[in-house]
């Protein structure tokens, strides 16, 4: 029986005898951090476990590794360790316990390889006839023909071991510049033996890991290769040579997975993992042009995140497969929501490098929109019991929005207050910006569940503290927000000066010439915004850098995007007076003046601590939620809310 409303999606596929339940997989994650025998935690698993829940038809687990020599930190699975065994049997059972079979990638970094504490130094090799350095400054060197062998060999043991663990298909890492890609791509594959030259040579060694791999797991045993369908990079192969390598590899896996880009290059790296500055699924055409030339099944990704246009990629017969990574923990629950006709519940990945940042500086799972992400051991087993209570909630942003819904999900009778005609807080500036509609539409997600909550919503209500202690409720929950910080300069009440809420709208009230009064992350996005509505900006920052207090990774996105703008930066430049001119600056270089019809305050918020607490001691317990405690980010105001109303 088909679904009735994603009738391609929800279709089973069989291979090799695995059935997948719905065309939804969802592609290699790694972990963040590892035991210190690299082998998985019950967290780490917990996290994986959490993406099957929710109705993927597989779950993948990234970076397995298949020898000591290929590791490039220490946060992979270390797969020629047979000491591995328990923690990956566990994650099997942890992704059969919902139904979803278990993935595991193999991998090798070649000569990104970091094999320090492994007594393999010497041995953390690249391709190519002349010594380099890796970027750890270690020195490498040509793999060997015993070498190459060897590793092979090593991706067929660790194949075994995990097909011994329970696991129900294995994922090769052919792509993104990993020791196999790095074979395949011209531009990292200087070798001159049989190992390199010609692209017939190039796939000579994936074809004999392909080999030892099946040769380790038998016929009957689903094999996925992960490839880049084009290297998008200077000296890198392109969709042809991404053709021709599939239908190498053809018939000989048994799904073809199309992927983009490689990892050394940074303005490439933004489209592996999409930022929000391309368009959804900017990477499905190689799959597309790539399922025209072979018959194994192929895959896709890119930023994927809607069901409908998931649906259509399958039905237009662009790719069998659908892949997802970041927004099975921005939503793990996705399939089945979409699958029963809940797709206005889905909480969209913005692609906002939250899990990124966390993954790479503080090694731990986080979400932005997904407050669950990296404590998926302590839900599972559920918030204690609770007395229903009268909960008021003062504030209507996510922080507040968040608190409400848990709080009457868990029995208690919510009232939220919202000053405002809308709910959203500061996400409503999103609305109309068009590489952030994804943030807007939780809001919209957030409103639906508290309907379907039961909370009571009373806008345009600015409850005071007096009114809210006439109340008498158990509890409330103050998410009153921050406010905008305006600079003491001569001027700054000029109608010219705007603050955010001028984007609240669709046609911006704003004039030709804008001057952006904050280069942080806030003011930088505007400026990208602006400058695509054909506006001429510039931004002023009294820091030596712009966005500063961005993610390192959205950061670079927007750099890519700034190079080819009209967006002018002036740093270590200081705000003086506004003028009817425009605003009057001290730089570097002297006084200055920057013509503009309008400057845009965005030079950053601060805590409502005033309003805070005058709600202390207005009900028997009274919780802080996110900006009103220090001016954060979303993901600092959804945790906040949901926690504080899991303590009631």
């Amino acid at each position: 029986m088909q679904n009735k409303y994603y009738p391609h999606l929800a279709s089973p596929l069989t291979i090799k005898g695995l059935t997948f339940k719905n065309r939804i997989l969802g592609a290699p994650m790694s972990n963040p951090e590892m035991d210190p025998d690299s082998h998985m935690r019950k967290e780490d698993i917990a996290f994986h476990e959490n993406r099957a829940r929710g109705g993927l038809a597989s779950v993948a687990i990234g970076l397995g590794i298949v020898d000591a020599v290929g590791r490039t930190h220490t946060k992979e699975v270390a797969l020629y360790d047979v000491g591995s065994l328990p923690s990956l049997k566990e994650a099997a059972k942890a992704m059969h316990r919902h139904g979803s079979a278990a993935v595991m990638e193999l991998a090798h970094g070649g000569k990104y390889a970091n094999a320090r504490g492994h007594g393999h130094a010497a041995e953390a090799y690249a391709l190519g006839p002349n010594d380099e350095v890796n970027p750890d400054g270690l020195p490498v060197r040509s793999m060997t023909e015993d070498e190459i062998v060897h590793t092979a060999e090593a991706f067929g043991r660790a194949a075994a071991l995990v097909k011994q663990a329970g696991f129900d298909m294995i994922l090769i890492h052919g792509g993104h510049g990993w020791l196999l890609g790095q074979f395949m791509s011209p531009s990292m594959n200087r070798r001159t033996d049989r190992w390199g030259g010609s692209l017939e040579n190039r796939m000579r060694f994936p074809l004999l890991v392909i080999e030892k791999v099946r040769e380790a797991v038998g016929e009957n045993f689903p094999i996925e290769f992960r490839m880049s369908g084009a290297e998008l990079t200077e000296g890198g192969y392109g969709l042809d040579e991404g053709i021709a390598m599939a239908k190498a590899i053809d018939g000989k896996v048994d799904i073809i997975h199309v992927s983009a880009g490689v990892h050394e290059d940074p303005d490439v790296f933004v489209l592996t993992h999409p930022s929000m500055f391309v368009e959804h699924g900017c990477n499905v055409y190689l799959a597309a042009e790539i399922k025209k030339h072979v018959k194994t099944p192929v895959a896709t990704l890119g930023g994927l995140n809607d069901p409908d246009q998931m649906e259509e990629i399958l039905a237009s017969g662009q790719a069998d497969l659908i892949e997802i990574a970041r927004q099975s923990i921005c939503d793990p629950y996705f399939p089945e929501k979409a699958f029963s006709g809940r797709k206005d519940d889905i909480t969209r990945c913005c692609r906002c490098f939250t899990c990124f940042y966390n993954y790479l500086t503080n090694r731990t799972f986080c979400c932005a929109f997904n407050p669950i992400v990296g404590r998926e051991m302590e839900s599972f087993y559920g918030a204690p019991a609770t007395t229903p209570k009268k909960v008021v909630v003062v504030g209507g942003g996510p922080g507040g929005m968040y608190a409400a819904v848990t709080a009457a999900q868990r029995g208690h009778t919510v009232t939220l207050y919202e000053k405002n005609s809308r709910l959203g807080g500061q996400l409503l500036s999103e609305q109309y910006i068009p590489f952030k509609q994804d943030m807007y539409r939780f809001v919209q997600v957030l409103e639906g569940r508290l309907r379907e909550a039961g909370v009571d919503v009373r806008l345009n209500t600015a409850l005071t503290a007096e009114q809210a202690e006439a109340l008498q409720a158990d509890v409330i929950l103050t998410a009153v927000g921050a406010k905008p910080i305006v600079p003491p300069i001569p001027g700054i009440d000029s109608a010219k000066v705007v603050s955010l809420d001028a984007l609240h709208q669709k046609d911006p009230a704003i004039g030709q010439k804008v001057v952006i009064l904050g280069g942080g992350l806030v003011g930088s996005e505007c400026a990208i915004y602006l400058d695509g509505l054909g506006k001429d900006v510039t931004i002023v920052e009294m820091k030596d850098d712009w966005a500063a207090d961005s993610y390192f990774m959205h950061k670079n996105a927007m750099k890519i995007y700034m190079r080819n703008s009209g967006i002018r930066i002036h740093v270590n430049t200081t705000a003086k007076a506004v003028t009817d001119a425009g605003l009057l600056c001290d730089s570097p270089n002297g006084e200055m003046l920057l013509e503009a019809d309008t400057i845009l305050l965005a030079a950053g918020m601060k805590a409502d601590r005033a309003c805070a607490e005058s709600f202390y001691n207005a009900a028997p317990r009274v919780f802080e939620i996110g900006d009103c405690i220090r001016a954060g980010r979303v993901v600092d105001a959804v945790t906040d809310g949901y926690y504080r109303a899991l303590d009631i």
